[in-house]
């Protein structure tokens, strides 16, 4: 059996009927019968297998498809819009994802000397094909879960491994990246921290780059290259997001879910989400909640 088989096989049994993304500790597995509308979500440090299927996001205004075979390392939380191009019942989506620990990065970086990787100048996200070392270890990882008592005793190593096969693989300048304290991908780490617990206020660059110990200029660079876009941008689109998910569950409350999420002008927030989703935000709603319905 193939290494991409036996992880489809235990995805499946993993996941079981539950629609929803299913989490064992830092281990994620994930499966869709159909083909999904857009949807917001906000990655966190993880590294993401598409087993089969197929999926295409947006970060900012980069699209990428992801297929199975594929690994997408994300070393910062991302505001991506993504949705499920290719599944079936018969062949349905399958996905796995591992948390990724910028302390075991840093702490493989010492263990294991000088990583041979260039500089990182590009995103906080990479996607490349996986090699036959990561499946291996990932395949090894989900056999874990057949003994609870295997898992407590051998899961920290072969997670390890894992984080270890990323550093020595084609994204080695970005995992090492996530690792060091001082990298740029860390200061956006903390300016990306900060601006989400202030994501319905009103904020300023300057006291955000005062507060992480950058100039103004130094932070936007930074931050564009990581994320694709500005700290302001990243707050709208953060806004924009945790209004969507209300919204399904309240589509005719739009003013006072877009006035909770930091929005002052009802018609700005219109007006944005528009633009953000293609549809005014009440009808935006209703339509996502007939897809859900349709679906289900």
């Amino acid at each position: 059996m193939s290494h991409l088989a036996e992880l489809g096989r235990r995805i499946t049994r993993l996941a079981g009927d539950d629609l929803r993304p299913a989490w064992f500790g830092d281990v994620l597995v994930f499966t869709a019968a159909h083909v999904t509308e857009p949807m917001s979500s906000v990655t966190e440090p993880m590294l993401v297998l598409v087993v089969q299927g197929a999926k295409r996001s947006a970060l900012g205004d980069r699209v990428f498809e992801h297929h199975p075979g594929q690994a997408a390392v994300f070393t910062v939380d991302l505001p991506l819009i993504s949705q499920i191009i290719d599944a079936s019942p018969r062949k349905p989506f399958l996905t796995l994802g591992l948390r990724l620990r910028p302390a075991t990065i840093a702490q493989l970086l010492v263990d294991g000397g000088p990583v041979p990787a260039g500089p990182h100048d590009g995103s906080g996200m990479a996607i490349s094909d996986a090699d036959d070392q990561l499946l291996d270890s990932l395949v090894r990882l989900l056999r874990l879960f057949d003994d609870p008592r295997d898992l407590k005793v051998l899961g920290a190593g072969v997670r390890r491994e894992i984080h270890w096969r990323l550093l020595n693989g084609p994204h080695a300048a970005l995992m090492r990246q996530a690792g060091l304290a001082d990298s740029r991908l860390a200061l956006v780490a903390r300016a990306i921290e900060w601006v989400r617990a202030r994501y319905d206020r009103v904020i300023h660059i300057e006291e955000l780059a005062s507060d992480i110990g950058t100039s103004t200029s130094s932070l936007n660079r930074h931050f564009r290259a990581v994320t694709a876009m500005s700290p302001l941008q990243y707050q709208k689109q953060i806004r924009l997001q945790k209004a969507r998910i209300e919204l399904i569950a309240a589509p005719h409350d739009v003013a006072a879910i877009g006035h909770a999420v930091g929005y002052d002008s009802s018609s700005q927030f219109s007006r944005e989400y528009r633009r953000m989703f293609g549809a005014p935000p009440g009808q935006d709603a209703l339509r996502l909640q007939s897809a859900v319905i349709v679906r289900e």
